[in-house]
């Protein structure tokens, strides 16, 4: 018997369990930095230097990081289903915990690019990336990461997988960071949709996000709106479908 398909997208939440801060604090801040500074293409244009660093420093967090138990029941579910992780984190927690099907849609950590050549990605064996490192065609080297206001490559292969899934997954994410959020609009509509964050009230506001079809359209991009869910469920093994 064919098993029935997860797609579980993940988001900083989980990751928070394992010590790493999640991205926007309640002062706006990431780490005691603004987006605008850190997480953009102008950003990076006005300082690469502290940009680097930031990045640096995530990198040196996330080695030090360990998968705990909702990574772990994510790989474990694979027993019985098939499991495709999309997630908006960028560090290697699902691989370490045994998820063997993962999107990282907002990039990895764990690699250096080209800043003109995207295809030039590097796995790095060290945490830092230091100015005046460059690719095989002589320019400097940046983190791997899709940054607000870039096309997310990878939003196309997450949307086919949705659309062919049995059940859909929302987890540690709070659904207002785009195009991830509109993955939800994109199952079956005969697809249970379970939200598994227990940071979130039981009630919040229900949205149908827009969303365009082309990759080229798909931008990181923060919103203020919620997608549609039921009341919070705290563990992987509960949760009441949306649908």
């Amino acid at each position: 018997m064919k098993k029935k398909k997860i797609v579980a997208l993940t988001g900083a939440g989980i990751s928070a369990e394992s010590g790493l801060a999640t991205f926007r604090g309640s002062d706006g801040l990431w780490e005691g930095h603004r987006i605008e500074d850190v997480a953009t293409p102008e950003g990076w244009a006005a300082n690469p230097e502290l940009v680097l660093e930031f990045y640096n420093q995530r990198r040196a967090a996330a080695r030090a990081a360990q998968p705990n138990a909702g990574h772990l029941a994510l790989a474990a579910l694979e027993r019985e289903f098939e499991v495709v992780v999309v997630t908006q984190n960028v560090d290697d927690l699902h691989e370490r915990a045994g998820s063997s099907h993962i999107i990282h849609l907002h990039g990895k950590l764990l690699e250096a690019r080209s800043s003109r050549f995207e295809h030039l990605v590097y796995p790095m064996d060290t945490d830092r990336i230091e100015l005046g490192e460059r690719c095989a065609k002589g320019h400097q080297l940046r983190p791997n990461i899709v940054w607000f206001g870039e096309a997310v490559p990878l939003m196309e292969q997450a949307m086919e997988e949705t659309a062919t899934a049995d059940i859909f997954l929302v987890v540690g994410t709070s659904l207002q960071v785009y195009p991830a959020a509109g993955l939800v609009g994109y199952a079956p509509a005969s697809c249970p949709v379970y939200i598994i964050d227990p940071s979130r009230p039981p009630g919040f506001s229900a949205a149908q996000p827009a969303f365009h079809h082309r990759a080229s359209q798909h931008r990181r991009t923060p919103a203020g709106r919620r997608a549609a869910g039921p009341a919070v469920a705290r563990t992987l093994q509960f949760a009441p479908p949306r649908r």
